[in-house]
């Protein structure tokens, strides 16, 4: 099997879908070499079905406003593949929402879940719904109406959302609340409850604490440490926040924190106060983060991304597609010498290929930032069996679940030299779990 000619028929069959290409040929491009090796798959066709969603559920989502006006939005649910359990993924409510979004997100999915080694699918969903600028009453209309029509197609053992982006604590209760009074049943149905009604704790922290775990298991691999490290961060949601957390209490220095507006460079590092400001402004009263620099007399860089400020590791945790090739080079001549994926694919092929080249530590999001889903999962774990762990308990899990993740991409990754390729390997790892469970389950 040629990667080109995969390629080429997979475009034909998905036109005008960019971000699907994008994520299905950087894991093609990693499989199709053990694919030929292992004539088997190339037999069952299993990267030809592994691209091909399970099914597609498009739907329309009529709510009403506080001014009494009839809105319309467009509701998504991708199913990609079942094949480990039962599907599971993020529901993310963004204008930039849209199918091919969704399918690359749901395909990454796939990957991510089978790194953690729970038995969950993959999925994702959403709508061009956006919750900013909307009253608490309109959230909680739009959030009905949506799960009116989704929860016709979820439940425990057949898909279990969950939040991502625009989709937190507050819109999950609201999803769950109409669940529980269209299926008058109480079943752990989404995760990222809050703790009063099945929750998990550190669930919220989860994806940005696993991102910390995962950059300290490749350094210490290297026998080097976080503690004493500069770090620059982007985002400032949830996944950013808690990484600075972690990275703080790991000994790390973080200096960086940026929106869709600017980035802020504190030289002295973040500290508890300061970080706890960033929390109330950007969780809770949704600001911008040019406030900080107002309130803690740092640089403000308007338009700017934090990779041209010198570091030692890196933490893209903003979206899709933030970092570009000169943006890697930028990295590399500042002294940078790991990377770690918060976000979904926010490194462009490009920018991954100047990482790989210079033998950076480079880590993809489908392994970096898995403690999401893997929290989500041991959220499923706690509901199933009515029980509720401790937030050490879950800590605890979820370091040992970012280690495994890194033990499978040295398993599969290591190249010439003995360079660790954690993308080759993270690709490897999560392909062979779903493709021999695809492979035993026959002709499906």
């Amino acid at each position: 099997m040629e990667l080109s000619q995969f390629m080429e028929g997979f475009v034909k069959r998905n036109p005008g879908e960019p971000e699907f290409y994008q994520a299905v040929q950087e894991v093609a491009a990693s499989v199709i070499p053990y694919i030929n090796d292992h004539p088997k798959y190339i037999k069952a066709r299993i990267l030809e079905r592994l691209s091909e969603p399970d099914r597609i559920i498009i739907f329309r989502v009529c709510w009403e406003d506080d001014r009494g006006k009839y809105r319309v939005n467009r509701g998504y649910r991708v199913q990609h593949s079942n094949a480990i359990g039962p599907y599971k993924g993020g529901l993310r409510f963004h204008p930039s929402v849209n199918l091919s979004v969704l399918k690359f997100l749901a395909f990454e999915q796939t990957f991510k879940n089978s790194l953690t080694t729970l038995p969950m699918g993959s999925a994702k969903g959403g709508s061009n719904f956006d919750p900013k600028g909307k009253s608490e009453r309109e959230i909680m209309r739009f959030c009905q109406a949506f799960m009116t029509e989704l929860c016709k197609h979820i439940g425990n053992n057949i898909d279990i959302p969950a939040g991502d982006i625009g989709v937190g604590t507050r819109e999950i209760s609201f999803l769950f609340g109409q669940w529980k009074r269209l299926r008058n049943e109480f079943t752990g149905a989404l995760t990222g409850k809050g703790l009063e009604f099945g929750g998990s704790h550190i669930r919220k922290e989860a994806t940005g604490y696993g991102c910390a775990y995962f950059m300290e298991s490749m350094l210490k691999h290297r026998g080097d440490t976080i503690k004493g490290k500069t770090c620059v961060v982007s985002g400032a949601g949830n996944v950013a926040v808690f990484t600075a957390e972690k990275l703080m209490d790991l000994g790390a220095k973080v200096v960086t924190l940026s929106d869709s507006s600017g980035t802020i460079y504190d030289k002295d590092g973040l500290n508890e106060e300061k970080l706890e400001f960033v929390k109330d402004l950007k969780l809770f009263k949704k600001g911008r983060i040019a406030e900080y620099s107002d309130k803690f007399d740092c640089e403000y860089h308007e338009g700017k991304k934090p990779w041209g400020v010198k570091c030692d590791l890196a933490f893209p945790c903003a979206t899709e597609n933030e970092l570009f090739q000169d943006d890697a080079k930028e990295l590399i001549k500042n002294g940078c010498i790991a990377v770690a994926e918060g976000a979904n694919m926010p490194c462009t092929p490009e920018a991954i290929r100047v990482f790989q080249e210079e033998r950076m530590l480079y880590a993809p999001g489908k392994a970096s930032n898995a403690g999401g889903v893997a929290v989500s999962g041991l959220e499923m774990t706690q509901n199933t069996t009515y029980m509720a762990w401790s937030g050490e308990d879950v800590d605890l899990l979820l370091k040992g679940i970012m280690a495994d993740i890194h033990q499978q991409c040295i398993d599969y990754g290591v190249v010439d030299g003995g360079y660790i390729d954690y993308a080759k390997g993270a690709n490897l790892a999560g392909f062979k779990k779903v493709a021999d469970a695809m492979m035993a389950y026959g002709v499906l």
